[in-house]
């Protein structure tokens, strides 16, 4: 009889145990989930700040600098302080090189277009899983980017392109594809790959 019951203890104590692992799990994805989201706000904001700056004072030609340059640096910061990747992709591609979707990316696109075709709103939409890729495990998240008017100063259509904005961007990028949106288009999404084997960074009062 006593050793039915420490077998049952033993059993009881191991669900416990697993219980307990679930959901420290579920928390860590919580707390993932909740520091993409606060970095790709952090991007965002300091981002669409800076264009409107800049097209304010230096006018729309000079607004195209803000996403070639200042966006990499944004997300080269947050990626470096983070240990993670941090990214844009894109729906239509500026610079081969740079924001062109993985084939993972370009399964959430998809997924960001059905989604908006049953009536969901770009502003709320985003997709998080954790997923496997060469052996080492991942939680990714990607946030919607849809178009909107200030936008259009350099993806719009070609009709509609401030003629310096124009001149610039076949000068400097001639294999460009990411013209012709239109307000409500997908235009893109804020992608963050975190490597699940690197803890999440303490954030400190002031951060």
């Amino acid at each position: 009889m006593e050793s039915i019951r420490m077998r049952v203890s033993a059993a009881v104590l191991a669900a416990v145990s697993m219980t307990a692992s679930g959901m420290a799990a579920a928390g860590d994805m919580e707390q993932r989930l909740a520091a993409s989201r606060q970095a790709t706000a952090e991007l965002m904001k300091q981002l669409g700040g800076a264009l409107k700056r800049e097209l304010k004072s230096q006018g729309p030609a000079a607004a195209i600098s803000v996403c070639r340059d200042l966006a990499p640096q944004i997300a080269g910061r947050l990626s470096r302080e983070n240990g993670w990747r941090v990214t844009r992709v894109g729906t239509r591609v500026r610079n081969p090189l740079l924001g062109m979707p993985d084939a993972w990316e370009q399964g959430v696109l998809e997924e960001f277009q059905a989604r908006a075709a049953k009536g969901e709103k770009y502003a709320n939409m985003s997709h998080s899983e954790v997923v496997e890729e060469g052996g080492r495990r991942y939680f990714r998240f990607m946030k919607a980017i849809g178009t909107k008017d200030i936008c259009l100063t350099c993806h719009g259509g070609e009709a509609n392109l401030p003629a310096q904005v124009k001149t610039s961007l076949d000068r400097d990028y001639p294999m460009d594809r990411a013209r012709g949106y239109r307000v409500g288009d997908l235009r893109g999404a804020v992608s963050i790959k975190q490597p699940l084997d690197i803890p999440l960074r303490e954030v400190k009062a002031g951060d």
